[in-house]
């Protein structure tokens, strides 16, 4: 994993969705063909130097009723150059009222906010035909217990504990945008 620059669990995410081939041993060891290293290597590389051609972006909404935690993050994800067209909400109101408007093709929350707290958004959007493929990735500080007490999150929804894992996250939507791309899903 320290080849690829990201983390063990994010390779692990990426074997699991298909988008790095591998197999598992007799003893359930998950192994890799160097030539499918290489191969997502030299993808994440031409994801990279798209990002300067900004012809056709993916749209990533980030709500969060922290400022801080937006503009925190909001410049971690300007940094990684990615082709990545960002836009905030500050509640799941807000967030839904965004999507109606223009579905974006990522979407990062927080959980516990005023007003429509990140739960009933994501039940909503789950409830919705066109918005149940969205990939939804949760940034929250509650405990999983309190997720679970708060009726807890689909299985396709991917969860990250504050601090926020900056190298996971940002290899997980590296990879998203690569899947996007071979489907020819852009903006």
């Amino acid at each position: 994993s320290s080849d690829l620059g990201v983390a063990l669990r994010t390779v692990q995410l990426w074997v699991e969705s298909g988008i790095l081939p591998a197999w598992k041993t007799v003893g359930g060891h998950r192994r890799v063909a160097k030539a499918a290293v290489d191969k997502l290597l030299s993808e994440r590389e031409n994801v990279i130097s798209k990002a300067t051609t900004p012809d056709k972006p993916f749209r990533l909404l980030l709500v969060d009723d922290d400022q801080k935690m937006l503009k925190m993050l909001g410049m971690a994800i300007e940094s990684w150059q990615l082709p990545i067209t960002l836009e905030t909400a500050e509640n799941g109101f807000q967030a839904l009222v965004r999507i109606g408007e223009a579905p974006p093709d990522f979407l990062i929350t927080d959980l516990y906010m005023p007003g429509m707290d990140g739960f009933e958004m994501i039940r909503r959007l789950r409830a919705d035909p066109q918005l149940q493929d969205l990939d939804i990735v949760v940034v929250s500080g509650l405990t999983e217990d309190e997720i679970v007490e708060n009726g807890g999150l689909p299985a396709d929804v991917i969860l990250y504990s504050k601090p926020v894992p900056f190298r996971e996250l940002k290899g997980y939507v590296q990879a998203k945008i690569m899947a996007l791309q071979r489907r020819g899903r852009s903006t």
